[in-house]
């Protein structure tokens, strides 16, 4: 489908998922379950209205301080679902992508994640990109490291290092910045995601919590993007003069 909201990437924090499973009466693992429907919806509505790209946040660096038997079940979550989901994700065109520190993954995670990502190789309509293991922070100094060492091989002067430089060491360089910067749950922070990214990013707040989150939602958010005006550092007289 066509792209009217003129958007290349699209990134949601998925909050609030042990928050509506205690409000429901449920243990923290009911929420996450239930999230991946709004997952489901959301990357089917990302496909239906021509967003290129969308990031989700599904687990941080940070996360692997909570507590072992909800890392357990979020990881053996993961793998049920990716492994549920290529199917789906043949039938409309999605392609997956993940992004982060995943060599922490457990293997049959990785696995799970190397396998879907062949498979949907060749799908063009929206690249999904799971941040696994990721942090914002951890990204830039693994690109601080790429970087340094091809200085260190003498590939690289130090006194070249720009802001391309830098863009061409992340961990997926061709993926375009992120335009739209969505949170739900309630709180607002960026929480260690995508900071050089999200540098001239649109954000968007909402209390509702993630399970209840569905595609229609996105598409509000997305009439509400459109009403922006972007300027990147110019006057609003310049923007509107092209």
């Amino acid at each position: 489908m066509k792209n009217q909201y003129n958007i290349k990437h699209v990134a949601i924090i998925m909050d609030g998922n042990g928050r509506w499973a205690q409000q429901h009466g449920h243990e923290r693992s009911f929420g996450h379950e239930q999230g991946v429907e709004a997952v489901r919806s959301v990357t089917e509505g990302a496909t239906e209205m021509g967003i290129p790209y969308l990031t989700l946040y599904t687990f941080s660096t940070e996360n692997w301080n909570r507590p072992k038997e909800e890392v357990d079940m979020l990881m053996r979550l993961l793998v049920r679902v990716i492994t549920k989901e290529v199917e789906t994700f043949m039938k409309n065109g999605v392609r997956l992508l993940t992004t982060g520190r995943l060599e922490n993954l457990p293997e049959d995670c990785q696995q799970s994640m190397r396998e879907a990502e062949e498979i949907t190789a060749n799908n063009t309509n929206t690249t999904l990109i799971l941040a696994l293991s990721y942090s914002g922070r951890s990204e830039l100094v693994d690109t601080a490291k790429q970087i340094a060492r091809k200085a260190a091989k003498g590939e690289l002067n130090p006194e070249d290092i720009d802001e391309n430089t830098i863009q061409q060491n992340l961990y997926h360089p061709e993926i375009p910045d992120v335009d739209l910067m969505i949170r739900t749950g309630g709180d607002i922070r960026v929480s260690n995601f995508l900071l050089w990214e999200i540098a001239y990013a649109e954000l968007f707040f909402t209390p509702m919590l993630w399970p209840d989150f569905r595609k229609e939602h996105l598409r509000e958010i997305l009439e509400q993007f459109s009403t922006r005006e972007r300027r990147f550092g110019k006057t609003g007289e310049q923007v509107r003069a092209h």
